[in-house]
């Protein structure tokens, strides 16, 4: 990791569950970030259980991106040596929390008691970028439900805040409907962003946030609704 001595902006990628052909521009910018030649990955695959195979597709699609060695940070496993993934984490130039389930993957995160060790490390200047649920984990927090078909049953729990921001990925068929959810619990005035497939958002310490690679979407919490804010687009770069 980087000494530096105050944190680092965190890329918010969606990643795009229809495929890529090729390179991922919005990914390759991200890891370009580390200002280093092929920089090591730290794979958290929490939110997917540390499945082997995807942990395989997913290191080979970010050395084409641009990684250099990539590593699984494995915590999900009762087996998994904690002290290996601490060390991982602390010496990896960036560290990456991986898709799938974003209850389960902060539940591993918190039961394994490696929550306070990441937002240490953030605070401390260690890169981050999320993709897909690892991009919600980062986040201020998340909703669940009781019963899915019914939102009178949900409710929040915290993510690990790195990004000071609510934000839901890949949504816009469903019209962001888990993001408008998540801000109905949420106090008056609070926003949320929602990343559409093969866009990212790019959150700076003081709050600032940016579009890359495509628009995303802004919601806003006001008297008690949810509005459609102002939408981000990329600047040119």
């Amino acid at each position: 990791m980087n000494e530096i001595s105050r944190p680092a902006p965190v890329y918010l990628l969606a990643g795009d569950p229809g495929g890529r052909a090729g390179r991922d521009p919005v990914l390759a910018r991200a890891i370009e970030s580390a200002g280093i030649e092929r920089p090591s990955i730290a794979y958290i695959g929490a939110a997917s259980g540390d499945d082997g195979s995807f942990f395989e597709m997913m290191a080979d699609y970010l050395r084409l991106c641009g990684a250099g060695r990539v590593e699984l940070a494995a915590m999900a496993s009762r087996r998994a040596r904690l002290e290996r993934t601490r060390a991982l984490l602390e010496t990896a130039d960036m560290i990456l929390v991986s898709g799938g389930d974003v209850e389960e993957g902060m539940a591993v995160v918190e039961e394994r008691g490696m929550a306070s060790f990441l937002r240490e490390l953030h605070a401390r200047g260690a890169r981050f970028l999320g993709i897909s649920a690892g991009s919600i984990m980062l986040a201020r927090r998340w909703v669940r439900w009781e019963d899915e078909d019914d939102d009178a049953t949900a409710s929040l729990f915290p993510c690990l805040g790195l990004a000071a921001v609510n934000c839901d990925t890949h949504g816009e068929r469903e019209g962001w409907s888990e993001l408008r959810t998540l801000l109905r619990l949420c106090p008056e005035g609070e926003t949320g962003y929602g990343i559409s497939a093969g866009a990212a958002l790019l959150v700076r310490p003081d709050g600032a946030v940016e579009a890359v690679g495509g628009p995303v979407r802004g919601f806003l919490r006001r008297g008690g609704a949810v509005l459609g804010g102002s939408d981000l687009r990329p600047a040119s770069r």
